[in-house]
């Protein structure tokens, strides 16, 4: 109650910000598991049983025809680190302190700092995962080769950028709808095992059925990174800028729902979630 408070510079601000947005991720980075390796280590083997699981499904089916030529198991990863990407930085948003957090009654602690944070956290942790099974992949297994490799992790960030957007939708409805954002989240979730189109690439689909996964802003991620991955692949049907001008929209739709329920928010809608 009785404190002195002084003007901080522009600069200063920014420095405070940073620091708190740090400390922050480092405690969402250590929310799943109190180690930070074992975190990441749970993350790693989650990715690898992804897929080694659609490696033995396309293996059974006699899909492996309908792969690019190259690595198929780089074509499978491309596929299932951009979704994974995608779903965890989705559901860190989504999850992330809102303003009847008891987080929030520590100052200067608000509900951007939280966000931000619960999404750098889900960045870093989903790419030290892919850094590392890439990594042991071309030690242990197979020697790989990117096209681009730079635009390619630029199609990773995108798949991160428009998950965080959708979770953010689902962050400020949450408050309002709980039961019914939960279940559409699990939805969306679900959905995207197919409609994200890590199982196939956009060349080879007919028209009728492009139409039915275009709508989606990681469908385009993925391809769009399959297309600097190989070097013998040219995506003619997807375009990044579309997911990114979805994602772009889908921020701003978020933080004016986050900031209007964020005034009627209080700390008895807790017990409704």
């Amino acid at each position: 109650m009785f404190q002195n408070t002084r003007k901080k510079s522009l600069i200063g601000s920014a420095l405070t910000i940073a620091e708190l947005i740090y400390h922050t991720t480092v405690r969402e980075i250590r929310k799943s598991h109190g180690n930070a390796f074992m975190a990441i280590g749970v993350n790693v083997m989650t990715a690898v049983v992804f897929v080694l699981a659609f490696y033995v499904m396309f293996t059974v089916l006699g899909l492996r025809g309908a792969k690019l030529r190259g690595d198929f198991m780089l074509y499978m990863m491309s596929g299932v680190f951009l979704y994974l990407t995608h779903i965890r930085s989705l559901g860190a948003v989504a999850g992330a302190d809102t303003g009847a957090s008891p987080m929030m009654q520590h100052a200067p602690m608000n509900t951007m700092i939280s966000i931000c944070s619960a999404a750098l956290g889900a960045l870093y942790i989903q790419t030290l995962s892919m850094l590392v099974i890439l990594f042991f992949y071309h030690m242990l297994v197979n020697h790989i080769e990117i096209a681009d490799p730079l635009s390619a992790y630029g199609m990773f960030l995108v798949a991160w950028f428009t998950g965080c957007a959708v979770g953010l939708v689902f962050l400020s409805l949450q408050p309002w709808f709980p039961t019914a954002m939960k279940m559409i989240q699990t939805i969306y979730t679900r959905a995207n095992m197919i409609a994200s189109g890590k199982l196939f690439v956009a060349n080879t689909l007919p028209g009728f059925m492009l139409a039915m996964f275009d709508w989606n802003p990681l469908f385009h991620a993925i391809d769009q990174c399959r297309g600097y991955v190989f070097q013998n692949y040219f995506p003619r049907y997807t375009d990044y800028t579309y997911a990114l001008i979805v994602g772009a929209v889908l921020v701003m739709l978020g933080l004016m729902g986050e900031f209007y329920t964020r005034q009627y928010e209080s700390s008895s809608w807790s017990a409704r979630r």
